[in-house]
């Protein structure tokens, strides 16, 4: 999506060791008409797998989530990282490593909002190593669930997280697929 990758490379800053700051338009401050954009651009994508629900980890994915969700007049459950009290004592719980926080994060999901049957479809903002997509992967499967796609904005394919994702044999949908990250240079597939 040209418009994504232009932002990118306008406003996007490579701190190293795989790092892409995005904060001034996803991240951090969200740009919402370009969300609603990236959201149109992922309902186009996706609109034919049959999902009945759009999953997405607190706290990034929940803007593309929430954008595309609404094009496909859907609801959107995003995975907490904390347990709030008004969450039953039984959830789905897993664990999945954070490359920006450089530990691992609990990703918690309520029964009441993921059950058996549900076609979800999985929509973040970054695809690296796959950990975090197949950390909800895993909590989609225990309740039942069945992953029909997965779309993110960023994918940085250097890092493998296409490939982590392959056995699902899933369509796999990214906005912006970086090749390479050198000094200030981003590079586009």
């Amino acid at each position: 999506m040209e418009l994504l990758k232009q932002r990118i490379l306008a406003e996007g800053k490579h701190l190293g060791g795989g790092i892409l700051k995005v904060d001034g338009f996803i991240n951090h401050q969200v740009d919402p008409e370009l969300m609603a954009a990236c959201g149109k651009e992922l309902a186009r994508r996706f609109r034919g797998v049959g999902a009945t629900k759009v999953l997405t980890a607190e706290i990034s994915g929940i803007a593309p989530a929430l954008m595309t969700a609404r094009e496909l007049g859907l609801p959107v459950v995003y995975a907490r990282k904390t347990k709030p009290i008004t969450m039953p004592d039984q959830v789905f719980l897993t664990l999945a490593p954070s490359h920006t926080k450089g530990r691992m994060v609990e990703l918690i999901v309520s029964p009441e909002y993921l059950s058996g049957g549900e076609k979800v479809l999985i929509i973040d903002d970054f695809l690296a190593s796959g950990a975090t997509i197949l950390g909800l992967v895993r909590l989609a499967q225990t309740a039942g669930a069945m992953i029909v796609g997965v779309g993110t904005l960023v994918e940085k394919e250097f890092e493998g997280g296409r490939q982590a994702l392959t056995p699902l044999n899933i369509p796999v949908e990214s906005l912006a697929r970086i090749t390479a990250m050198v000094d200030d240079e981003i590079l586009f597939a």
